[in-house]
């Protein structure tokens, strides 16, 4: 069961980084706030990455990192403008429509048709959606899922978890190429160095600001870095969709994140629906297929 000590503490390295980066970097732009976990998280990879064996590659690899690297890039700038402009209880729950999106794109794209349980598990984060803004229903039934559509970090990170499903089939396939250990750290060290080099071109970064607070810095790069090696050490121990319901906990954890850091308000509504898009993902990763 060490494996999941392990897939909690990768939920836990996630929220927690999550809420960090919102509490030192919210005031800053998008750019800033990717850049600053990204040149954090560096140190640490430094230290490690001489240490793992390097696997043999082969151009299947080398495709599938060109093709991952520019995609992970783009949706965590709009993870990090999500939870910039949004309550961490509004935006990261919706991370839990990531296995809804894979669903659908596997009966669109390979005619995969999901069982009763993914069917009902769609419903379960669907309904959970709901409850996250149920406190609007005074305003008409459909008044909680209008909320959504005028929440523009939930929107951002629906568009997240659209993208995220893909690089999980496509980041799936890479680790077959070569090793758990290896890829999450390679994997992290080149999507650093893309978000230092690229992002600067895009928008004046704050770097004088950024460096100005190494300690609260090192403390986001550290979460960063834990989550990687939490998730390549747990995802090696166990079928990776065992491993991956779990690491899905981390919604509940931002939710409470977002009451005890931020104040945010109606959180019972919002960590029952939480609950149920949680649900929803185990019916779904564990059940799901047909």
């Amino acid at each position: 069961m060490f494996w999941f000590i392990l897939a909690i503490a990768t939920a836990f390295c996630v929220a927690t980084g999550d809420a960090l980066t919102k509490k030192f970097f919210g005031r800053f732009s998008p750019y800033d706030m990717a850049v600053a976990s990204s040149i954090y998280s560096l140190p640490f990879l430094i230290i490690c990455i001489f240490f793992i064996p390097i696997p043999q590659l082969d151009s299947v690899f080398w495709w599938l990192a060109s093709v991952l690297i520019p995609l992970d890039v783009f949706a965590f700038y709009l993870y990090m403008k999500a939870i910039k402009i949004s309550p961490l209880s509004v935006s990261i729950p919706f991370l839990s429509f990531t296995p809804v999106f894979m669903i659908l794109t596997g009966f669109l794209v390979l005619g995969e048709v999901p069982n009763i349980w993914g069917i009902i598990g769609i419903g379960f984060v669907v309904a959970g959606s709901y409850l996250l803004n149920v406190t609007q229903v005074k305003y008409g039934y459909f008044a909680p899922f209008k909320v959504i559509l005028r929440e523009p970090g939930s929107i951002l990170m629906l568009l997240v978890a659209f993208i995220y499903s893909f690089l999980a089939v496509l980041g799936k396939k890479a680790i077959q190429h070569s090793s758990p250990l290896f890829f999450g750290f390679f994997f992290l060290a080149t999507f650093d160095v893309a978000i230092l080099i690229l992002f600067p071109f895009l928008k004046k970064i704050k770097w004088r600001d950024i460096l100005k607070i190494p300690a609260k810095g090192l403390a986001v790069g550290l979460m960063l870095f834990l989550h990687v090696l939490f998730h390549s050490l747990s995802i090696s121990m166990v079928e990776a969709v065992y491993m991956i319901a779990v690491k899905r906990m981390s919604i509940l954890f931002s939710v409470g994140y977002g009451w005890v850091l931020f104040k945010e308000t109606d959180i019972g509504a919002r960590m029952l629906g939480t609950l149920f898009m949680f649900a929803g993902v185990v019916f779904i990763i564990l059940y799901g297929k047909g």
